[in-house]
């Protein structure tokens, strides 16, 4: 009982380090290490997908108490189709399941689902779940939690630069150039901010496809310990660390003082 009231009490303590003024409003975590998570404990990869939920509750939960506004979290990418089937179709009940149950704790919390990727490849019942959810939460306004599903932002990109052309053809978009903010305006991002801070679990020391355009000048951390290792006090961790850096989008560190 006494090692929870510790762990209770530094959490705490990691919080009051937080600088309330200098919050990452959009935060991206890639969920990594589920598979070996499970194998190092002898047990299929599904049961490391499934002992992941209380590492997505915990890092939901601290974003939302602290006032980021947006988090997406990396669910299944494009490449992910690739793998042995009956991972992927337990991967897919999964996501069926606990998008489900997690409908009235969203409402309850004042949390939005939504959704980017190719999610008409998603299965028929995953894809109407998730539609049912997105819109159950859509009036709720204090934070924007965003799943990426068969998601590759080099998929996302050639889509906008495709829609462009036709838009462009069509005589819908009569602008002489495209510009940052036109190119982010067809993007599936385009109502949020770009993050300013990525996480990344398992040891993995790369950003795999994930949000190539919007990732330009975000900080990345990236954590050994696998995704269902990851707790509140990591998630405040990368946060405090974030707001010891210095950014400086290709500025001196002067002109940042000044």
């Amino acid at each position: 009982m006494q090692k929870g009231k510790e762990l209770i009490s530094n959490i705490d303590a990691l919080k009051a380090k937080i600088n309330k003024e200098k919050i990452p409003q959009h935060i991206a975590i890639i969920m990594d290490g589920n598979g070996r998570w499970a194998k190092s404990k002898g047990h299929d990869r599904i049961f490391g997908h499934q002992n992941a939920i209380e590492a997505v509750h915990d890092t939901v939960e601290g974003c939302a108490e602290i006032g980021v506004k947006y988090l997406t979290l990396y669910a299944f990418s494009t490449e992910n189709w690739n793998r042995p089937k009956n991972e992927v179709s337990a991967l897919m009940e999964l996501l069926i399941s606990t998008i489900h149950n997690e409908i009235e704790t969203l409402n309850k919390n004042e949390i939005r689902l939504q959704a980017i990727g190719d999610l008409e490849s998603l299965p028929g019942n995953c894809f109407n779940e998730l539609s049912n959810a997105i819109k159950e939460t859509s009036k709720n306004k204090r934070m924007t939690l965003v799943l990426a599903l068969s998601y590759s932002a080099k998929w996302e990109i050639l889509k906008a630069i495709n829609q462009i052309v036709d838009d462009k053809k069509s005589g819908l978009l009569n602008d002489e150039k495209v510009d940052d903010k036109i190119f982010s305006n067809y993007l599936s991002t385009a109502n949020m901010p770009d993050p300013e801070l990525m996480i990344r679990t398992s040891g993995e020391y790369r950003i795999s496809n994930f949000l190539l355009w919007q990732l330009a000048y975000a900080e990345l951390k990236f954590f050994d310990k696998f995704w269902p290792d990851f707790r509140k006090k990591d998630l405040y961790n990368a946060i405090i660390e974030y707001q010891g850096r210095e950014r400086r989008f290709g500025k001196i560190s002067e002109q940042i003082v000044s």
